[in-house]
């Protein structure tokens, strides 16, 4: 069992499987030209399925695949079927362009959830967005999904002067589909030039939210980061995921394991261990993972108060999100 200092029990991995992506989206990818690692320093299928061993036997009953881009990965149906046969609860984090090709692979899996990234509904500000014009395929894999009979979350960048415009047409989606939408609070990493004046709050979008619609507040499980609502009458919900106004870290049970093999114990934490390292020399990798937790920040990393108006961006030492993992 890994358990910080804080008594949270750490039972939630997400693996990135590559810092590559095939979109250029600039809140997750730096501005300036972006140099992928080179394959060697990036864990092979063996060993990140060797990893996860090790992760599930210190308790690790969820893995959630994440990149950069998981599914530009050659062997992600190998390193999927892997995991499916360790006897956790598998997942995945992607932009969705490639999803039909995978169908079958996540049901053989046992994959019941997977959560698509889509900041816009319209065309031509995706294309702008991602410097891609493949808004179309997002969209029909978002519907194969569901047609699948797979749950689908659609995590949403709530980017200043976009989602004021589209919130609204995003919870009038979920009238017909089953969809959960999950607008997420703009978050400071390296290279994505964030600011306080950038940060769309839960409350503001649930304030806009509510000059058109009725909604009702929906119970909160435990470990949940989003907090969730649905118009009476809806298919789907939408949520907000408040980690700059309001953290969630009091209950948190994740960590992640970078593409390079580091372990971060939170998304905002500057301190990583080289797992991959130590398991290509032989070493003992569950002192490694244990000490990370043990060292894990009460809150945000120790990076930022909860104010985040007084967050400073050029003190915040940390990856670029593309290299962390989503």
């Amino acid at each position: 069992m890994l358990q910080d200092t804080f008594g949270r029990i750490h039972d939630y991995l997400r693996i990135s499987l590559t810092d590559n992506c095939n979109f250029r989206c600039s809140y997750c990818m730096p501005v300036e030209e972006m140099e992928w690692m080179p394959q060697s320093k990036l864990m092979s299928k063996d060993e990140i399925l060797k990893l996860a061993e090790i992760f599930v036997s210190l308790g690790v009953n969820k893995i959630r695949l994440t990149g950069g881009e998981p599914l530009v990965r050659k062997e992600f149906p190998e390193i999927l079927a892997g995991i499916a046969k360790m006897g956790v609860e598998s997942t995945l984090t992607t932009n969705g362009v490639l999803i039909h090709k995978h169908i079958q692979a996540l049901k053989d899996a046992g994959v019941r959830s997977v959560n698509v990234s889509l900041d816009t509904l319209n065309r031509e500000k995706f294309q702008k967005l991602t410097r891609r014009d493949q808004f179309e395929q997002v969209w029909d894999n978002i519907l194969l999904l569901l047609q699948e009979g797979f749950r689908v979350k659609v995590n949403a960048v709530a980017l200043h002067g976009m989602i004021e415009e589209e919130i609204c047409d995003f919870v009038k989606v979920t009238e017909k589909l089953p969809l959960h939408i999950r607008f997420i609070e703009f978050m400071p990493f390296s290279g994505n030039h964030w600011s306080s004046k950038q940060v769309v709050t839960a409350k503001q979008m649930l304030d806009l939210v509510q000059t058109q619609f009725p909604i009702e507040k929906l119970e909160d499980k435990k470990h949940d980061t989003a907090k969730k609502y649905q118009v009476p009458g809806f298919e789907g919900t939408f949520a907000f995921i408040t980690t700059m106004s309001e953290h969630f870290c009091g209950d948190c049970n994740r960590m992640r394991l970078t593409a390079d093999g580091k372990i971060k114990n939170c998304l905002f934490g500057k301190e990583e261990l080289d797992l991959l390292a130590a398991l290509r020399s032989g070493l003992e990798v569950i002192p490694l993972i244990k000490m990370s937790i043990l060292r894990k920040h009460q809150a945000l990393g120790g990076q930022f108060s909860q104010d985040y108006k007084k967050a400073d961006p050029d003190k915040i030492d940390n990856r670029s999100m593309i290299t962390i993992g989503g």
